[in-house]
């Protein structure tokens, strides 16, 4: 007797495949989705900012934005909300080119440069932060300006000064095999709250009916993270043999790093963590007010048991 047809599902990635994605992978090739009855297509949107829209629009089951997209887009009232965390750390950061100033320079140094962005969050968030009102006062302010996600050609034309959202496993890299120096300012150190690097989203207005579906998508997430963590060279030699696009000398050196930041309990949930990011946005006046943290997250193993 034939076995059960898979569930066939649309997961729309933040950007091209890259290491980061690597439990999505190793689930998908490990056949950790099928034994769970499912098959995922993990689709490369054309430009980024679409995915959450099309999630919205019901045109795709799945999308994987960072953190700060859920609270933003839950702010205009997009029907979306956390379900996994597959990267608990910012995998973005300032990116600035030159020698980095001594650390008593650091705000100053940040107040003066002409920055770029690549993504929303970069441009609502990080760029109030690193600007200072007094500085966007002045009259000879430049505003930040899009580079369009191309980030590493705007640096290294000099059109902008830093980025506010670059990647740091990969920019500074780039930019150095050019012979371009930058340096690289961790969030942290610029008082944004730590917050998810990587999320998987579903549409909010069905995630309760499809409760089971997302906990069969969790279940096979997690045995791909511990997978990982138990047989790094094994998953490295599975990333770049399925996916040979991958296997480059800089995502090499990251994969170490990045498996660091990976998830090992995806459903888990950090209200702290949500709930104060709520908080920031709203006193640094990105938000007018704050979001329940049930409204921006579950746990679809736990809806399952209601």
């Amino acid at each position: 007797r034939d076995p059960p047809p898979l569930k066939q599902l649309t997961l729309m990635l933040d950007w091209y495949l890259s290491p980061q994605h690597a439990a999505l992978i190793v689930a998908k090739e490990r056949a950790l989705f099928a034994a769970q009855g499912l098959e995922i297509e993990l689709l490369t949107p054309a430009d980024p900012s679409i995915a959450i829209k099309l999630l919205a629009a019901g045109e795709a089951a799945l999308a994987l934005p960072r953190q700060p997209l859920l609270h933003l887009h839950a702010h205009d009232g997009a029907p979306i909300t956390r379900i996994a965390t597959l990267i608990e750390t910012p995998l973005n950061a300032v990116i600035v080119a030159g020698e980095a100033p001594a650390p008593a320079a650091v705000a100053d140094a940040l107040a003066d440069l002409h920055y770029g962005y690549s993504t929303r969050e970069g441009r609502d968030v990080l760029v109030e932060q690193l600007l200072p009102r007094s500085v966007r006062q002045v009259d000879d302010f430049v505003a930040p300006e899009s580079v369009h996600f191309d980030a590493a050609d705007a640096l290294r034309s000099s059109r902008v000064d830093a980025v506010a959202d670059g990647f740091f496993h990969t920019l500074p890299q780039q930019l150095a095999s050019d012979g371009i120096v930058t340096h690289t300012v961790r969030y942290s150190d610029i008082d944004i709250p730590r917050h998810d690097g990587l999320i998987l989203l579903a549409n909010s207005d069905s995630v309760a009916r499809q409760a089971t579906t997302w906990s069969r998508v969790l279940i096979a997430l997690e045995e791909a993270s511990n997978w990982m963590i138990e047989h790094p060279e094994e998953a490295w030699t599975l990333l770049v043999t399925t996916h040979p696009v991958l296997d480059n000398p800089i995502n090499q050196e990251a994969w170490d790093d990045l498996l660091r930041r990976v998830a090992l309990s995806p459903a888990a949930l950090d209200e702290r963590r949500y709930a104060a990011f709520e908080s920031y946005l709203q006193s640094a006046g990105v938000t007018e007010n704050s979001i329940p943290v049930t409204r921006l997250e579950v746990n679809p193993h736990l809806l399952m048991e209601r």
